[in-house]
């Protein structure tokens, strides 16, 4: 038996386009919500279901206009030809608007150059291929401007095409994206693989509230600070000092057989992290404290001038040069950023201290004299002292003279002299108190501290001594040492004794009236032996006290209560024979020269790094 061919089956040449199915069969499975929402998004008209009357006459319109191009003219397009994703940012929605109609061409799909002509054919033919789209025109939205400015290094696009890029589409048809939109959505990738740690996100909560809360107008009307000071104010505790020990400060320089230290000073900056170290081989190091290497910076090698005491080197208060006396008639000046020393052999620039004091002084040093400023036949300069503002300096002569030298104009020439008692004592510390007023030419005062324990308050500016006391159980020759800070006064005897006074130990008393003799807040008596340093540190929570004659001889205070730290130093604490002590700019280090020729440098780690 033959077998029958098979049947094959009949394909129809003609190509209906994307959608197109029977009009009837389409029409009466459409609903009437299904109908409304068609009317809404293509604007045809709404043709109830049970109305005969519509249909019949969309069926003629449809009959003819042709099949493919008559009522359902949006069944030949493609879904991408309909609908489209608006990714740009920040796109305005709209609600519809009947009175703003725009007439927009559509252009019909390119599958063969058939469909396309016969498309061309009918669309001139048949004013129907015009579909009006309706596009509402705001009147408050504004063409949006063309960026001023583009960064040449971000790329213009980036193609999706790459597998791995595909997870960072928002659409299927998204092929590029721009340099920043790629980016956000790398970052958006990112934190959806890691997402926010809970500490972070509680973190980032807590800060936005301590924000919200410092935001205040109380906040800012609660202190004198400035508002874009971001410092925060230290309050130390009594009793117990957090600190730690570094590497010695002169560690690169402690194998050259240096000697005694002589002077140890900061930087006046706290942004330079410098410290000067003079010690008794006449020679001056200037170290870079970092806390771990504390690198050796320069050496100075003055043969001729010997450092005795520890004003011998100075900074100027602009930190831009150093100063370098001792007891000689003459002094040098290091300036710091060219690196120049200059020696000044007829004092200070051509101007000399013999042609001021009185006739009845020596004008010759004899031979048994004792050097220092102190001593009635010394004639040099061991104890020097900055104004706040640098523009004079106190220098302090024999028989009690101290001598003010114009520093601002750089002519050097001694504008005035100031005569304390009887000089038997001679001169011993030089301390400027605050200034009264603002600016350079402001009032300033002097307060000077004499061998018969003594202080003197001169008004520099008047050249008139307008306060004059005896500190607390001095006697002849007790006055050691004596410095101050914002609201304190402390005076060193040769007893151990150091009488802390308060602000009202150097205030100026009113025009014709005298003030009582100031009482000291305490007597320190943690030493026995006579007193060879005293610090303040930056904001006076901290006095250093120490004295050179008696090993590990050193005490720090805790100034608004006046005690001492019951843990340091300790027994272990090599200290040895104190001879310089100097807190830096910020109070971050504090560093301790010794007879050994070293330098301990303490971290306060209260006040940070």
């Amino acid at each position: 038996m033959a077998k029958h061919a098979r049947k094959k089956q009949k394909v129809s040449k003609e190509v209906k386009p994307l959608g197109d199915v029977d009009a009837l069969t389409d029409d009466a499975l459409k609903d009437d919500e299904e109908r409304r929402l068609e009317s809404m998004l293509f604007g045809t008209k709404y043709v109830p279901r049970g109305d005969k009357t519509e249909t019949a006459e969309d069926d003629e319109n449809e009959t003819d206009a042709g099949p493919a191009y008559g009522g359902n003219v949006f069944n030949n397009l493609l879904d991408s030809d309909l609908f489209f994703v608006d990714d740009g940012p920040g796109a305005p929605t709209f609600e519809q608007d009947d009175e703003a109609v725009d007439t927009v061409e559509l252009q019909a799909p390119d599958d063969d150059d058939d469909n396309e002509a016969e498309y061309s054919d009918a669309s001139s033919s048949s004013s129907t291929s015009r579909i009006q789209k309706q596009i509402p025109t705001n009147p408050l939205l504004k063409p949006r401007k063309p960026p001023a400015w583009t960064d040449p290094s971000d790329p213009p696009s980036v193609s999706l095409s790459a597998p791995r890029l595909r997870k960072l589409r928002d659409a299927p048809t998204e092929e590029t994206l721009s340099g920043r939109e790629y980016e956000a959505r790398l970052r958006r990738q990112y934190e959806r693989i890691n997402p926010e740690p809970a500490w972070a996100a509680k973190a980032r909560v807590d800060k936005k509230k301590e924000r919200a809360d410092d935001d205040g107008i109380e906040h800012l009307l609660a202190s004198t600070e400035g508002i874009l000071s971001g410092k925060r104010k230290v309050q130390l505790k009594a009793g117990i000092v957090d600190l730690e020990r570094l590497r010695d400060a002169n560690l690169a320089a402690q194998g050259t057989g240096a000697g005694e230290v002589k002077v140890v000073a900061f930087h006046p900056s706290e942004r330079v992290p410098v410290l000067c170290v003079g010690s008794s081989d006449r020679r001056v190091r200037l170290f870079n404290i970092d806390g771990h290497t504390n690198p050796l910076l320069q050496t100075l090698h003055i043969p001729s001038l010997p450092l005795t005491s520890q004003s011998s080197v100075s900074f100027h208060p602009l930190g831009s040069s150093l100063l370098l006396t001792g007891p000689r008639p003459f002094f040098y000046t290091h300036d710091l950023q060219s690196g120049t020393t200059t020696r000044h052999s007829r004092g200070l620039w051509g101007t000399t201290f013999n042609s001021i004091h009185d006739s009845s002084s020596s004008l010759k040093r004899s031979r048994g004299a004792k050097d220092g400023a102190g001593g009635s036949g010394a004639e040099g300069m061991e104890v020097t002292a900055f104004s706040p503002f640098g523009d004079v300096l106190a220098v302090a002569g024999r028989g009690g003279y101290v001598h003010l030298v114009d520093w601002k104009s750089g002519a050097g020439q001694v504008v005035g002299s100031l005569k304390c008692g009887s000089g038997g004592g001679g001169v011993r510390a030089l301390w400027w108190p605050s200034v009264q007023g603002e600016g350079e030419g402001s009032r300033q005062q002097l307060a000077v501290l004499s061998g018969d324990a003594e202080v003197y308050l001169w008004d520099v500016g008047e050249r008139r001594c307008v306060r004059r006391w005896k500190d607390d159980g001095g006697f002849r020759g007790a006055g050691k040492v004596m410095t101050g800070s914002s609201g304190f006064l402390a005076v060193g005897s040769n007893t151990g004794f150091v009488n802390v006074y308060g602000a009202d130990s150097f205030a100026s008393p009113p025009s014709g009236a005298d003030l009582p003799t100031p009482k000291p807040l305490k007597s320190i008596a943690n030493l026995t032996t006579s007193i060879s340093s005293i610090r303040f540190n930056h904001d006076a929570q901290l006095m250093a006290v120490a004295s050179q004659e008696k090993k590990d001889a050193m005490r720090l205070i805790h100034t608004p209560t006046l005690t001492s730290f019951s843990n340091w130093p300790t027994a272990g604490t090599p200290l040895g024979h104190v001879t310089a002590v100097d807190f830096s700019a910020r109070s971050e280090y504090l560093a301790i020269g010794n007879t050994r020729g070293r330098v301990l440098l303490y971290h306060l780690k209260d006040y940070g790094a």
